[in-house]
């Protein structure tokens, strides 16, 4: 399992229990497995529907801002689905609107 031994394995499981706490542990594992339920889940629909190819010549391709790109289609439902990093996020936009204050 990527080189990792049973003593490696135990010193991650002892550094993300002190981080998260062994309450939050539960919330943190069901929304990652939704996310990457999610995932695959974009990752299917993506592949299943064929690129538009209705090609104009009047008007301009559209360009790739309209539609949402994979990246962060899973970025918004990572924000969803897993509470930490949700939270992570509000902090560092709090950090940086008291940057924009400072300056």
């Amino acid at each position: 399992m990527f080189g990792l031994g049973p003593a490696e394995l135990i010193i991650i499981a002892i550094i993300v229990i002190l981080i998260f706490g062994a309450r939050r542990l539960p919330d943190v594992g069901k929304g990652l497995g939704g996310a990457i339920r999610e995932f695959r889940n974009v990752k299917k629909e993506l592949s299943t529907t064929p690129p538009d190819t209705t090609a104009n010549d009047d008007k301009p391709s559209e360009t790739k801002s309209d539609t949402p790109s994979l990246e962060s289609k899973m970025a918004e439902k990572a924000l969803e689905q897993v509470p930490v990093i949700k939270k992570v996020m509000d902090v560092k936009k709090k950090a940086d609107a008291v940057k924009k204050l400072i300056q």
